[in-house]
Formats: C-alpha cells, sequence, structure tokens
C-alpha cells in the first residue's frame, strides 16, 4: 500500500499479513468479543439465579457471534466507539445489540459483569499473542532453523579455516558453524514452549470486588482461574487493574534474543560472501546496483539485519516499559500494548529474508580449501600440543618463535621444522600427518 506510513502495512504487507489477524485492530476487537463472549457462557455454568433460565441452545449462537466475526461488523464497534469514546465499552453495546437481536436480551447485564476493560485487554491480547506464536511465528522460525538444518548436513564435513579476532585459527567445520545458531535457536525456542502465556482478571483493582460484593457464596478466584485456563492461559494471582507483564516482558526478552542470534548469523553469512566462501544465486532480471552492473549484493542478510535492529528495539521497550505502571494503573500501557505486533512483524519480514539468502548460496568449496592451503601455521596449536604430550621443553614457546607473526606459512616450512624436532621419526611422521584440512577435532553428530 503505497500510502502507508510503515513498511509493515506497505513494503512488506505482503509478508506480514498473515499477523493481521491477530494484531490488527480489526483483531483486537474480535479478540475482545471472544473474552466477553466465553465470559459470558462460563457465568453461565455457575447458575447465576439470574441466568438459570438462560435458553441452552442459544449457547451455540453466541459463539458464532465470536466465530464469525467480520470486518464489517468490526465497523459497526468502532462507530459505537467514535460516540463512546470508550473501545472496550463499544464491545459491549455491540453486544448488547446482538443479545437483543437473538432475543435474549434480558440477559444483557451480564456482559462484562463485575469487570474492567483491563480484564479483557489483558487477556484478550495475550491471547492474540499466544495464538500468533504457535499459528504463524513459531512455524517460519521452524522453517528456517530446518533452511540452516539442511545445510549443516550438507556441510558438515567440510573443513574451513576458522577465524578468531579475525585472525587466522584453527580449523573447524562448516556444518558444525552452522549448527551453532541452530542450537542456539532451539534454546530459545525451548524458553518459549516451557514459559506458559498469562492474563490478568479481576475486576477493578484485582481483587474482584464487584463479583464478592454481588454473590459472595461463589468462589470467584476459582471461577477465574478456570475461565482464563479454558482460553488456553494462567492467570495471575496478584494484580492491580493490570496485569503487571513481567511474564509477557520475558516472552519479548526471549524473542529479542532469537533476533540477536539471528542477526550474529546474519553477519556472518555476510562475511563469509564477502571472502567468497560463498556466493550466490543470481537473478538475472535483478539489478544489484544502479551504477555497477557487476554486484551481485549480500541483500536479504542485510535486510533482516535491519529489520531484526527495529524489532529488538521495539521489543526492549515493550519489556522495559510495560512492567512499570504507577499505583494501581496508568494509561500507559495502553498505547504501547498496541504495538506489540510490530516487531513481531518485522521478525516475520527477516526470517522470510534469512531463509531467501540461505536458499541461494553456492559453496565455494575451492576457495575454502584454498585459504586452508594458506594457513599452515594454524595447525602449531596440534604440534605443540603433541610435544607437550612427548615431554618437550616449552613446546608452547618453541612453536611461538617459529610461527608467530611470519605471516602465511606453506607446508613445505612446516614440515621442514618438523624435521628438526628433537622427537622420534614415529612422533615426526604422526606431526606431518596433520593438516589444516583434517585438524577438526570431533563434534557431535546431528
Amino acid at each position: 500500500m503505497l500510502t502507508a506510513i510503515s513498511p509493515v502495512d506497505g513494503r512488506y504487507a505482503n509478508k506480514t499479513k498473515e499477523l493481521s489477524e491477530f494484531f490488527s485492530e480489526y483483531a483486537l476487537i474480535k479478540y475482545r468479543i471472544h473474552v466477553e463472549i466465553y465470559y459470558f457462557i462460563h457465568l453461565l455454568s455457575i447458575k447465576l439465579p439470574a441466568l438459570t433460565d438462560f435458553p441452552k441452545e442459544k449457547i451455540d449462537d453466541l459463539k458464532k457471534i465470536a466465530e464469525n466475526f467480520s470486518l464489517h461488523e468490526a465497523e459497526k464497534v468502532k462507530e459505537i466507539e467514535s460516540i463512546t469514546n470508550h473501545d472496550v465499552k463499544a464491545v459491549e453495546y455491540f453486544l448488547k445489540e446482538k443479545f437483543n437481536e437473538l432475543n435474549i436480551g434480558k440477559y444483557a447485564e451480564f456482559i462484562h459483569f463485575g469487570l474492567t476493560s483491563q480484564d479483557i485487554n489483558n487477556t484478550a491480547i495475550p491471547l492474540s499473542l499466544r495464538e500468533a506464536m504457535h499459528t504463524v511465528y513459531i512455524p517460519v522460525l521452524h522453517s528456517l532453523k530446518d533452511t540452516l538444518s539442511s545445510l549443516a548436513k550438507m556441510w558438515q564435513d567440510v573443513p574451513m579455516l576458522s577465524r578468531t579476532h579475525g585472525q587466522p585459527a584453527s580449523p573447524t567445520l562448516l556444518g558444525k558453524e552452522i549448527y551453532v545458531f541452530i542450537d542456539r535457536i532451539q534454546m530459545q525456542m525451548h524458553q518459549l514452549y516451557s514459559k506458559p502465556v498469562y492474563g490478568k482478571f479481576g475486576g477493578a483493582v484485582g481483587n474482584l470486588n464487584a463479583h464478592v460484593v454481588t454473590y459472595p457464596d461463589i468462589d470467584w478466584i476459582s471461577f477465574s482461574d478456570q475461565f482464563i485456563e479454558s482460553l488456553g492461559l494462567k492467570r495471575l494471582k496478584y494484580t492491580t487493574q493490570i496485569d503487571h507483564y513481567d511474564q509477557m516482558a520475558v516472552i519479548f526478552d526471549t524473542l529479542s534474543r532469537i533476533n540477536t542470534i539471528l542477526i550474529d548469523l546474519c553477519r556472518d553469512i555476510w562475511m563469509y560472501i564477502s571472502i567468497n566462501y560463498f556466493s550466490q544465486k543470481v537473478n538475472e532480471n535483478e539489478v544489484g546496483s544502479s551504477t555497477m552492473p557487476h554486484k551481485v549484493n549480500p541483500i536479504d542478510f542485510e535486510n533482516a539485519e535491519g529489520n531484526l535492529g527495529v524489532a529488538n528495539a521495539i521489543f526492549r521497550h515493550l519489556s522495559e516499559k510495560l512492567p512499570i505502571s504507577r499505583w494501581q494503573r496508568d494509561l500507559t500501557d495502553s498505547t504501547v500494548l498496541r504495538n506489540v505486533g510490530v516487531p513481531m512483524a518485522h521478525s516475520l519480514i527477516s526470517f522470510k529474508s534469512i531463509i531467501k539468502g540461505l536458499n541461494k548460496l553456492n559453496l565455494n568449496r575451492e576457495m575454502i580449501n584454498q585459504d586452508l592451503e594458506n594457513n599452515w601455521a594454524v595447525v602449531a596449536e596440534a604440534y605443540q600440543t603433541v610435544l607437550r604430550r612427548e615431554g618437550v621443553p616449552q613446546p608452547y614457546e618453541l612453536l611461538k618463535k617459529h610461527t608467530r607473526g611470519k605471516g602465511a606459512m606453506n607446508k613445505i616450512q612446516l614440515l621442514e621444522f618438523i624435521d628438526t624436532l628433537p622427537v622420534p621419526e614415529t612422533v615426526k611422521d604422526e606431526l606431518k600427518k596433520i593438516t589444516p584440512e583434517n585438524y577438526t577435532g570431533v563434534v557431535a553428530r546431528w
């Protein structure tokens, strides 16, 4: 959409459209409707005197209001809000109209019974976040992880020069280096799976005051716990008028860590491309530069890194700001919560860009092998360690003198050095068999 202010709804709308079912204004109204409807249905289960004669056949009609809620109906809610200047009250009035249409208007005062707006918002928004993660976010992240896994398996036996501090270091395996990122992502995904999503449901100041004063003989704590659990959430036991958001901040921090891991991945791949370890598949119709025809830029990883940074900036604000509220509540959380979908969208854009970029990589095995061959000095670690085993005095210092700061060393220079060592011929033969290609250690297979 050319008139959109945010690129999430403009330039990248085709990459984020599946999130609109969870984080748009329409989605927020839809989730509020869902919570209000199912709260009313849950009230029917405790047989309040005023609801004992509610026609049970109408329950399915109530569920259909939530299930079939449309964009057109959301517009009606917004029309009501233009009069009430209160978004949750507009939902209540909309539902009262629906009750009248179903000829159950006499029960309409039990819509939103005893509740404050945040009982609805602090249930609807966590519910939308939970469902967005399971429906959209996690499947795309799984796809990214699966793409990495395929590459790691394909390259599991490819030896590669390491670079610590940007300098040539002990060789490694390309597949293992990819798997480092897979393992990190999996750890954070486990954090997501293991952390329940919480909702606040406790009336105007969290004590269920209105419920208790009206029907003091009902166990409203158990009722509220069971209702929230029926939605797939856990209920916070002690709150003010609003969710304290500590547990939501944990989720945002975890999502941010996943993004940080992926920024690290993007930068590593970018640099491997820059030293020609990877080339990129060329689309003949694309242009890499407006002036340099030869360019094939690593744009997918650059795009992802930028969007991940934007996402993390917003995730950070959400996790730092939301847990802070003046006394029993102020309104600062309300406008901030409306932005939950924005970092999710920037993350989704990034995931898709990374997947696209990974699928364009071609391994330049010749360049990787040449880099190893040009850096025989990296086996110095191996030599000095074997010499320690053999009891040779100060083997580290011996290798340091021979290799440190000497620039690229070739195979012949190292073999000649081995011949000068005060060790048996069998040990010399053992050392000569160590090469940059085979000095790669051992790692668990995946």
